[in-house]
């Protein structure tokens, strides 16, 4: 009998992108999380690729930990029932802005474009990266 490898569910994928998402917003490691919730921070590594589905009590907790409600952790879940009304979605495509902001840049891209105050600096910026993205096609 072969042995196969058993292949994370997408929702879980997605629950530990946005705990792993969180946790770098508030720049906690991976350490300082697992110390708070009592595991390993292997445990959280296996938690934000998706490889151990994390419990209700556990997304509670993490939940009060990272200072957010449960309801984050499934905010732009991809549609998991092709054909559900109710919610735009781009099917089957990867999740890019929680990989964007998951990612170094996209971490400190957000952080400092929330620092600016000024509404109408902010416009200019978003206005500057679309031309920027324009001359790039």
């Amino acid at each position: 009998m072969a042995v196969t490898k058993k292949t994370p569910n997408p929702i879980d994928i997605h629950v530990g992108a946005r705990v792993r998402l969180r946790r770098t917003m508030l720049g906690l490691s991976q350490e300082k999380l697992g110390e708070s919730l009592g595991i390993t921070f292997q445990q959280i590594q296996k938690y934000e690729k998706g490889t151990n589905r994390i419990g209700a009590s556990r997304l509670q907790k993490l939940s009060e930990i990272l200072k957010i409600p449960v309801s984050f952790f499934f905010e732009d879940l991809p549609d998991s029932q092709p054909g559900a009304t109710g919610s735009f979605t781009e099917g089957d495509s990867p999740n890019y802005v929680v990989d964007f902001l998951s990612s170094s840049e996209g971490l400190q891209l957000n952080k400092a474009f929330s620092n600016i105050k000024d509404p109408k600096v902010r416009k200019k910026i978003i206005d500057l990266v679309r031309s920027l993205a324009d001359d790039e096609e």
